[in-house]
């Protein structure tokens, strides 16, 4: 294997896995293979006992394509952000794969390959878990536009199918190394194959059978969700523009309301001039939305987003700010629920976008603020609620999930721990133009959905605004660039699966392991290198 070989091969391996991830190929079953180029060039660099720094620069390549090729999107919101979201994410992953090849090198060749999983699945958990967290390319992401494949998400979530990737891919290395590299015939690789074959083959069927009976559970109640389609870098947060987006957000709720509806849902930041939540009920804007939800829409509950603010006496979080009159104040990208006596609850968002919401680290190193990214709207670190929060209107509990937030498996999952029978996404995804990135975020709403077993309501403001039913199919979806409103029946319930009970039982496992397999490594490479 030449260098030129190494390279196409690292090339290879990433194009594979941004071919098979949703709506940058769609091509998901090349997933069970993407890795088995990246794997024979580590397994040739261990066996030519090349230095190890090879394995972290094709792994990073490989990574680096992967990256690129299914979120380049990125750059249509902000360049630098984009840029570096490419090449920190890429590296944190080559970082694992190396960890991976130096456990192998150090442990042995069996203990290497199994650390692999614990390495990996580690890493992804770990990712959902601080402050520069991007788990948007997490393997078991793959599977969201085949909902059919991945009914047991509702036991395993995500990472469940990152592990079910990671598996195939070793099993199939596994044959096609003992062939090309340890020159062994073909004949004798059928059980491995077979294995390989049965693994994909029969969670698949499993997951199909329970699909094709799984009927959707709870009473039913009628949703109205509005797609205003604003331009987020023209009208959405010009002030001038406010009172027209409020015109359009009754015009299409009414033209859907009936006397059976039971919440109208509107999109993240629909208002988007942000306001002190203290003095809600002193706005003309509030005091419009009410009486023409009295006087048009038998005064239903509306769900909306909203761009908001609070003051506070001494310093609230790292998201407060000193005023001069020695007050603080603290913004938040909120939920907002309209209830029928026009009493107001806020839900703010908890789950932020890095660089734009929250600056990594600023809490230790505050001049960092200075780098944040303005996209419209509020900017620097955003104020966060200190637990998952839910929102109840008499007999319907619903799970507020912002934008980011729903890519959260076991954020949400709390969320349906805590009583919610209904989860509501709201959205803007406008931000990425018409790009792969909406289409990604929409079919991430049905991973939520089977993890769950909830019905889901999205109301994006461009993108896609849809219904998502208990297992994971989208229905009703609104087409992008333009102005709509749908109308459904959703179910509501409140049974609890094993993965809203436990949330991600598999990360917190594999990730103990991981610190475990990490520090042995780390033990025998000091003996070897030190002791004699």
């Amino acid at each position: 294997m030449t260098r030129k070989h190494r390279y196409l091969l690292s090339i290879l391996s990433g194009v594979l896995m941004m071919i098979s991830f949703p709506f940058s190929g769609s091509l998901t079953l090349l997933v069970f293979v993407a890795w088995i180029p990246l794997l024979l060039i580590e397994s040739y660099v261990t066996k030519k006992k090349y230095k190890s720094g090879k394995v972290f620069i094709h792994s990073y390549i490989a990574f680096f394509v992967y990256n690129i090729g299914s979120t380049w999107w990125v750059w249509n919101a902000d360049a630098g952000g984009a840029s570096l979201a490419f090449i920190l994410n890429s590296l944190l992953m080559a970082i694992t794969f190396y960890a991976f090849h130096l456990t192998k090198k150090y442990l042995g060749e069996k203990e290497g390959y199994i650390s692999l999983l614990f390495l990996w699945i580690g890493f992804e958990y770990f990712h959902y878990n601080w402050e520069m967290s991007w788990t948007w390319l997490s393997l078991g992401n793959s599977f969201s536009i085949v909902p059919s494949w991945i009914q047991w998400y509702s036991y395993a979530g995500v990472l469940g199918g990152s592990l079910w990737v990671l598996l195939v891919n070793l099993l199939f290395f596994r044959c096609i190394q003992n062939v090309y590299l340890k020159k062994e015939s073909w004949r004798i690789q059928t059980p491995i194959v077979w294995s390989a074959t049965l693994l994909i083959i029969v969670p698949i069927a499993i997951s199909s059978y329970t699909y094709y009976k799984y009927v959707d559970a709870g009473d039913m109640i009628e949703v109205v969700a509005i797609q205003p389609n604003i331009d987020p870098y023209d009208m959405k947060f010009d002030p001038e523009s406010f009172q027209g987006q409020l015109d359009t957000f009754i015009r299409l709720a009414d033209s859907l309301v009936t006397d059976k509806t039971k919440l109208v849902v509107a999109p993240e930041t629909a208002l988007a001039i942000p306001f002190a939540e203290s003095d809600i009920q002193t706005y003309d804007f509030f005091k419009y939305i009410v009486e023409e939800r009295k006087n048009k829409m038998h005064d239903v509950p509306w769900y909306i987003g909203a761009s908001t603010y609070s003051f506070f006496s001494e310093k609230n979080s790292r998201a407060s700010h000193l005023r001069q009159d020695g007050l603080y104040f603290e913004s938040y990208n909120s939920s907002m629920l309209i209830t029928k006596n026009s009493d107001v609850e806020f839900v703010h968002k908890s789950k932020l976008v890095p660089g734009v919401e929250v600056i990594p680290f600023s809490d230790a190193l505050p001049f960092l603020e200075t780098l944040s990214i303005n996209n419209g709207g509020t900017t620097g670190t955003l104020g966060i609620e200190e637990s998952p929060q839910v929102f109840e209107i008499d007999s319907l509990t619903i799970a507020p999930v912002v934008c980011y937030e729903s890519i959260y498996g076991e954020w949400v999952a709390e969320q349906c721990r805590k009583g919610a029978s209904l989860i509501a996404i709201i959205t803007n995804d406008g931000w990425w133009k018409d790009t792969p990135g909406y289409k990604q975020h929409l079919s991430f709403s049905s991973l939520r959905a089977i993890e769950n077993r909830r019905s889901l309501v999205r109301s994006a403001n461009t993108g896609t605004s849809c219904f998502v039913n208990q297992r994971g199919d989208i229905l009703q979806a609104t087409n992008w660039w333009e102005e709509d409103a749908i109308k459904g029946e959703v179910h509501l319930n409140k049974e609890i699966t094993f993965f809203t009970q436990y949330g991600n039982v598999l990360g917190r496992s594999f990730s103990f392991a991981a610190i475990l397999i990490l520090l042995f490594t780390f033990v025998k490479r000091f003996k070897k290198k030190y002791i004699r």
